[in-house]
């Protein structure tokens, strides 16, 4: 048997966060080396992983196990990666490091706290970033739905306690309030996700049934159920078809988040330490759109196409409705958090525009979103722990006491707002392109997103660095040392993938593909006009015309 690569890739982080969580309370600073340690080693194989990866490679899934576990209800023990998977996976491998390196003192004891407050467990929040880690790397390589379906809801756990129980100490009310609202975004993120997941389960149980009444036997297995529709083995009825599609779209409309579904995001992340916002937005969330180009387009390609007008208005709704609630924010985090449902509803507008463009911007997007909110974030972060404050009238000034923090905040800020040659820049005309290619109307409105991104950004800046020097700015520090280690690898992927994108939409492109053959979508050809004819050609007719009377 070849080595398990893909389990290795998920099995070392979940060791990881065992072995943190099972040192000695006192070895604080080990916990800290070890967990780090183990996410590097995770980065190694997400490398190998993507060396390995073969974008020419037959079949829709590389890498590949299989391995029988439940048998009586078809559950097997399946991964397999494809481009979009190979990103995604490399995406959360570079992140998780800087998420342990930004957070090295988040879960530090206090001295002076409330008693729910005195003991912070910092082997349990280092071991609860890599418990995550190693459910969403699962969820990318999972083709078994049952599996998927399994860390999909199984994340939600450590995310909860990672909300609830380390939040954000900074903020003008006492402790005692901030834990209150800790504890209430923690809940409402649960409630939401699991609701969510609750339907998809239901769905998940239907397409079973489904399966096991026109298969003869029940399967979870995504090839073997997309394999089985293209022969006409499979043919399920249009209303059972959509009704499955609902459950499984709802659950990733709320883990993407997709308006009306997103309210649980704000109050997650302006709760949340800086490293744990990231993780939310930047790696958790992604498992939402992931899965809609998996499953949802997949497992039901006429439900999909059925959906797509009205997801298409909820994802344009996003992008205008998280723009706007991001230029009216007060708080630098939750400003943050409405810009990322922008920017989700992007993702979502790509996926569902169903060109090869779109697609593959959306798949971009998500890579590039990670890396520009990190790095957003995670300044925003230093910056916060600075001056004891989220709030944006409490700063003023600090370029002129810290240039290198505002330098790579205003970078971060730059990506969010998709500055040509900065990483979101390519995946963000991809998507536009490719929508307006299809619905010119949709992609049109779109670009409001793009005006209202550089308004609350550059206002963002303008109110927090710049101007008079406030007196609790003052004696503000620049980066420190593992803060810089933290910030200049994330700038300079935003750089080198806005400059040169090409290594990573060579991964990508053939499993858009796949997807769309699936789907059976193709990009839509535009009528060329020529020669002096108004209209076409000296007989009035278009290239499409003559290329149409030519293959007849």
């Amino acid at each position: 048997m070849s080595f398990p690569l893909l389990t290795a890739a998920a099995a070392v982080p979940a060791i990881g966060a065992i072995a943190t969580a099972a040192l000695p309370a006192a070895k604080r600073t080990a916990a800290k080396w070890l967990a780090l340690l183990f996410s590097l080693a995770t980065l190694v194989l997400a490398l190998v992983i993507a060396v390995r990866f073969d974008p020419g490679g037959e079949g829709p899934y590389q890498l590949t196990e299989s391995h029988a576990w439940i048998r009586d209800f078809g559950v097997r023990y399946e991964l397999g990666v494809d481009g979009i998977a190979v990103a995604l996976i490399a995406l959360t491998a570079v992140l998780i490091p800087f998420v342990i390196l930004a957070g090295w003192h988040d879960a530090d004891p206090l001295e002076a706290a409330t008693p729910d407050r005195r003991w912070r467990p910092t082997q349990g929040f280092f071991a609860l970033i890599l418990a995550v880690e190693a459910m969403v790397v699962l969820s990318f390589e999972a083709t078994d739905v049952f599996l998927f379906y399994i860390f999909f809801e199984a994340m939600l756990i450590p995310m909860y306690f990672l909300i609830g129980g380390f939040g954000d100490r900074a903020g003008p009310d006492g402790e005692e309030q901030a834990a209150g609202r800790r504890s209430y975004a923690a809940v409402k993120f649960l409630l939401y996700n699991l609701a969510g997941g609750l339907i998809m389960l239901a769905a998940v149980i239907g397409l079973y049934a489904v399966t096991a009444d026109q298969l003869g036997t029940g399967t979870f297995s995504l090839q073997r159920i997309v394999e089985a529709r293209a022969a006409g083995e499979l043919d399920m009825a249009t209303g059972t078809e959509r009704l499955l599609f609902l459950g499984f779209f709802f659950a990733f409309a709320v883990k993407a988040p997709l308006w009306p579904l997103h309210t649980w995001l704000p109050g997650a992340m302006g709760e949340s330490t800086a490293p744990v916002a990231v993780l939310i937005t930047a790696v958790v969330d992604k498992v939402g759109t992931f899965a809609m180009l998996r499953f949802c387009l997949q497992l039901f390609p006429e439900a999909s196409a059925w959906a797509t007008p009205a997801i298409l208005v909820l994802a344009l709704i996003s992008i205008v409705y998280g723009a706007l609630l991001a230029v009216a924010q007060r708080d630098i985090k939750r400003l943050i958090a409405y810009a990322s449902i922008s920017h989700f509803g992007f993702i979502i507008l790509g996926i569902f525009a169903m060109t090869s463009q779109g697609q593959g911007g959306a798949t971009l997007y998500m890579v590039n979103h990670g890396l520009s909110t990190a790095a957003l974030m995670l300044v925003a972060g230093f910056l916060i722990s600075r001056r004891g404050s989220r709030m944006i009238t409490d700063f003023g000034g600090v370029q002129k006491v810290a240039p290198l923090l505002a330098g790579t905040f205003l970078i971060g800020g730059l990506a969010t707002l998709s500055l040509p040659g900065l990483a979101p820049f390519i995946s963000e005309f991809l998507v536009l392109v490719g929508t307006f290619s299809r619905y010119p109307v949709i992609g049109v409105i779109a670009t409001s997103g793009i005006v209202l991104a550089a308004l609350y950004v550059l206002v963002l800046y303008q109110r927090t660095m710049t101007g008079p020097v406030k007196a609790e700015v003052k004696s503000m520090p620049d980066l420190r040392v593992r803060e810089l280690v933290v910030v200049a690898p994330l700038v300079a992927l935003l750089i080198c993938l806005g400059v040169y994108p090409k290594p990573l939409t060579d991964i990508v492109n053939p499993a858009v593909q796949h997807t769309l053959s699936v789907v059976d979508e193709q990009d839509p050809q535009p009528t060329v006009q020529v020669n002096a004819v108004p209209g076409g050609d000296r007989d009035g007719h278009t290239v499409n015309d003559r290329d149409a009377e030519a293959a007849k």
